[in-house]
């Protein structure tokens, strides 16, 4: 039997929390500070310095959220990621909204949090050959250095394609498919058929508080070695 579908979600469909607050804290302020680094690079000059303090923020928000994917509340963890080709190809029969990341979303998150991860990492090691050189930049060889460069440069291009191809993917849901993605991750609440809400108490919160202690205390030993 067929179920009955208004405005692209089944008559059934409910509001639950989705997103609990670290992880739309989380969303927003990398999305400033990839945005921030991506103009403090190119300007140069003075800005390098917050390029770099930048880069550690990222880095460390991107150490919160492996811990947070693993610790995290329900549709934050990785375990909840459905993103097997079988996965994705119902998802694209169904057409019909999941709480959470769908599969094509998960596939997405992953790629971006490794590219970012990726993008911290060699910028620890960066070198302009003028002014400006990562932390980590005296524990390699030259050639390693220049290597890690490259790569710091060329992933910047596949994260300006990954942002792109996110903000793409947003606005076709809004005007395509009438659905709403940014609203949820503002407000934590999506509308979705026969789904339990995610946690997002004062516990929750207090356990973010004390993961981002940590990748805090990590970057930092890392940076000053």
């Amino acid at each position: 039997m067929t179920r009955a579908v208004v405005n692209g979600l089944p008559a059934s469909a409910s509001r639950i929390r989705v997103w609990d607050l670290p992880t739309r804290l989380f969303h927003w302020t990398l999305a400033l500070l990839v945005g921030f680094s991506f103009v403090s690079a190119k300007v140069g000059g003075d800005w390098i310095e917050w390029h770099f303090y930048s880069g550690y923020t990222i880095l460390t928000l991107i150490v919160f959220r492996l811990l947070w994917g693993v610790a995290g509340s329900r549709y934050a963890r990785f375990a909840t990621f459905r993103c097997s080709p079988r996965a994705i190809a119902d998802h694209l029969r169904s057409g019909m909204p999941v709480a959470g990341h769908n599969p094509l979303g998960a596939v997405s998150v992953i790629v971006m949090l490794l590219s970012l991860l990726v993008q911290g990492t060699t910028g620890l090691f960066a070198t302009d050959d003028i002014a400006s050189e990562g932390p980590l930049m005296k524990l390699v060889s030259s050639s390693t250095a220049a290597l890690l460069t490259r790569v710091h440069r060329w992933n910047e291009k596949v994260l300006i394609a990954l942002t792109l191809l996110h903000l793409a993917a947003v606005l076709y849901y809004l005007f395509v498919k009438r659905r709403n993605l940014i609203v949820p991750m503002l407000t934590g609440d999506q509308y979705v058929d026969r789904a339990s809400g995610a946690r997002d108490d004062t516990a929750m919160r207090a356990r973010a508080a004390l993961l981002l202690v940590v990748a805090v205390a990590l970057v930092a030993y890392v940076v000053n070695l």
